[in-house]
């Protein structure tokens, strides 16, 4: 396979935009392009109006897909804030970041992101909302280091609804191109804190002017009941996706009206799956699977067209370099594992030549003993999903004891814990909340929601030997420490703010916990066998 992490191999369009010197360099390039990197906090595929859902209003969203490409595979390998975002700034999976696998970590040295070569090479960078977080970035020259740039956060406004920040991205972000130099590229990070929670109850209902028939039943998941909370909750969540969306198309009319938005790359994504049970913080389809959209007026070819090869957010890293013309070997970051996704803007499908997406987690949130994770690697195929809980006695959101915290607080959780505590037992409780065994297996395209695991049945078990030797082998090359036995060493990794270490040895002691951590409603009296 060739190699497409440099510039000089990239065809079509692109090559227009370099001189015909060479391409050993960003000297060459005539006209590198502007980035603005859009991503939402919490935000799951199909919500959005591209992918048909009409219960959520993204026209920006919509548009960029509309002049550019939509995404219908788009993965993060890790389905949780920091880990997620690590992998999308060095180009590498989380099993390959050391302490950044993890939730809240302390991040390595060692690995530059893309974002701080780009500002080696001449570009203006800088970012507004959430950056990468949460967790220590570490100190250079006696600050903290920049990962993805300057922060642009000064300027506020008035929030539609409760629990809405009140940072005006939008206004931040038109007082970053009017501190930029003239003669300089950018790339600029919107980092959105919707939907993350917390939701003002039935905001969407009425402040945005939602009803709750605007949900179809086929689109509650089939691990939640259909009731009116849920479909509120789900409102709620469409409402501050909009939110995020209105800002993005004030970005775009900013860049339209300056003359900036042809050689502009417009990325549109979010970083994991809904805050909902199952889904953020887990390793099923949907926590992994995200929404994306990407426009380049002056680089993409034959735009409007739906992408369906399998694109990681490792790709991003690779893929920003190579448009700035540097080679991604000579920028000090540690080699990336993503590729260029240059080759489908010059619409080439296909040329990703990627069959599977790896999928992983080790420690999220707080809850258990020792801080202890819950380990997950996994195989995503058009056609099925394979994972090995690697400590299937452990809780997979977190211990009921304090509060399932791989879980954030929702009236859709409380109302499934409530519904096992009414009935004593639930098959919603079952299947959000319940352990899980050593392997699992789905057919996905019957079973998107991965309810029937097939791990078990005789006639998987050529589809399930093949999925986990692939995935072994894979990782195993990558230099996944959980697969090459080093297991000790992901657990050396600790919380990178000492309030968060110890959690549960501390709350079963008594000591009180600081405010928001802890709905009460959430915790199981008694541990559930």
């Amino acid at each position: 396979m060739q190699n497409l992490n440099t510039p000089c191999l990239i065809a079509g369009s692109f090559l227009a935009l370099m001189s015909t010197t060479g391409c050993t360099g960003d000297d060459e390039i005539t006209e590198r392009p502007n980035i603005l990197f859009a991503i939402s906090d919490d935000q799951s595929f199909p919500h959005a109006g591209a992918y048909g859902t009409r219960w959520v209003i993204t026209p920006a969203f919509d548009r960029v897909a509309e002049e550019g490409l939509l995404f219908y595979n788009g993965y993060t390998p890790n389905a949780k804030c920091s880990p997620s975002r690590s992998c999308i700034i060095t180009g590498r999976n989380s099993w390959q970041l050391e302490d950044a696998m993890n939730h809240i970590p302390y991040f390595p040295a060692k690995f530059k992101t893309f974002v701080e070569v780009l500002g080696e090479h001449g570009y203006f960078t800088g970012f507004t909302g959430k950056g990468w977080a949460p967790g220590d970035p570490g100190m250079v020259d006696g600050k903290p280091r920049q990962l993805i740039g300057p922060v642009y956060n000064e300027l506020r406004t008035e929030p539609p609804a409760r629990f809405i920040s009140n940072i005006d991205y939008a206004a931040n972000f038109e007082a970053f191109l009017e501190a930029k130099p003239e003669d300089e590229p950018f790339f600029f990070w919107y980092g959105g804190y919707e939907p993350h929670r917390a939701y003002e109850f039935q905001a969407g209902v009425n402040i945005g002017g939602k009803q709750l028939s605007d949900i179809d039943e086929d689109e509650i998941f089939r691990f939640w009941p259909d009731n009116d909370t849920i479909r509120h909750d789900l409102l709620d969540y469409a409402f501050e996706i909009e939110h995020f969306d209105s800002h993005l198309e004030k970005m775009i009319s900013m860049l339209e009206k300056e003359g900036m938005l042809e050689n502009t790359i417009i990325v549109v994504t979010s970083d994991n799956g809904m805050p909902f049970p199952r889904i953020k913080g887990q390793a099923f389809k949907l926590s992994n699977h995200m929404p994306l959209a990407i426009m380049w007026p002056k680089g993409i070819k034959n735009p409007g067209r739906i992408i369906n090869d399998f694109v990681s957010f490792t790709d991003f890293a690779p893929t920003f370099l190579a448009t700035a013309g540097i080679n991604q070997e000579s920028s000090g970051m540690e080699p990336v594992e993503g590729r260029s996704l240059l080759p489908l803007f010059d619409d080439q499908p296909g040329a990703i030549d990627r069959d599977f997406i790896l999928i992983g987690k080790e420690r999220h949130d707080l809850g258990r003993p020792d801080d202890a994770g819950y380990p997950i690697r996994g195989i995503i195929t058009h056609e099925y999903l394979y994972l090995v809980n690697h400590h299937p006695d452990r809780w997979p959101a977190g211990n009921p004891e304090t509060g399932y915290m791989n879980c954030d607080g929702s009236p859709t959780k409380t109302w499934i814990l409530n519904d096992r505590r009414i009935k004593g037992q639930s098959r919603y409780w079952d299947l959000n909340f319940g352990k899980r065994p050593y392997e699992e297996l789905y057919d996905i395209r019957k079973d998107a929601d991965c309810i029937v695991n097939l791990a078990g049945e005789p006639s998987y078990q050529d589809t399930r030997k093949m999925l986990r030797d692939k995935m072994t082998s894979e990782l195993e090359a990558q230099g996944d420490p959980r697969i090459l036995g080093l297991e000790h060493i992901i657990d050396s990794y600790e919380y990178a703010q000492p309030h968060q270490r110890n959690f549960y040895q501390r709350f079963m002691a008594g000591e009180e916990m600081r405010a928001g951590w802890i709905n009460q409603s959430d915790i199981e009296k008694e541990i559930i066998e």
